[in-house]
């Protein structure tokens, strides 16, 4: 069981999905908190700090990536969207927000509670106090801060952690799935164009020429090595 102090906040207008994710999160021992729009999501959050947020993106009154936006500039609070079948756009557009991840609609409530669990393990990681190096890239593991000389560098939650992984993992090439099941924690479930979409955010911040990576390589028929 999950330590019942671990609290979870459902924004979603569907009476019926929210009386079912409330249910099985707290079976799982997480207490549940739940809001039917935007704003009285935003401000639950507001109020009660939650562990992790599950975010509905189409939502009356302010919709989930307005809410996203302003929990991100406002929190490290892990977010998890909901989001209905073809949004793709909205999916992407939410990622670059600050969300951590999504799930499509309708989704299976083993894939939900999966990633949930992945999500708070980082809220449940130790703080680290050491500082890597990888030439002119520093990342402060206590703060939670990356630096390209000597600039902080503005990363995203899910870039952060995809970073520090390649940085201690120098030279080694790592698969989609691999990458998936290390840095995000999936065992089972993931869409590797997750993995795709991160990489790309992160050569824009940490490569000099980022359509020509020099640290951040593609592997032809396999994945990614970090080169430093």
């Amino acid at each position: 069981m999950n330590p019942p102090s671990r609290t979870v906040l459902v924004v979603d207008d569907e009476p019926t999905l929210v009386a079912t994710l409330k249910y099985n999160l707290e079976r799982e021992g997480y207490r549940v908190l739940t809001a039917t729009d935007g704003a009285g999501g935003l401000s639950v959050a507001r109020a009660e700090h939650p562990d992790l947020v599950l975010l509905d993106l189409m939502l009356p009154v302010m919709d989930g990536l307005d809410v996203c936006r302003i929990l991100r500039r406002e929190t490290k609070t892990p977010i998890l969207m909901l989001t209905a079948k073809g949004e793709e756009v909205d999916k992407v557009v939410g990622l670059e927000l600050g969300a951590d991840d999504y799930v499509t609609k309708p989704f299976g409530m083993r894939e939900l509670l999966a990633r949930v669990r992945a999500l708070l393990r980082r809220v449940d990681a130790p703080a680290d106090s050491e500082t890597l190096v990888s030439g002119d890239l520093q990342i402060d593991l206590k703060r939670r801060e990356a630096l390209r000389g000597g600039v902080a560098l503005d990363l995203k939650p899910k870039e952060l952690e995809l970073l520090l992984f390649f940085v201690r993992n120098k030279g080694r090439a790592f698969t989609r799935e691999q990458l998936l099941r290390d840095v995000w924690g999936y065992d089972f479930f993931g869409d590797s164009r997750t993995v795709d979409v991160h990489v790309r955010w992160l050569r824009q911040k940490i490569e000099t020429e980022p359509a020509k990576p020099v640290r951040l390589i593609t592997v032809r028929g396999t994945g990614y090595r970090f080169e430093g």
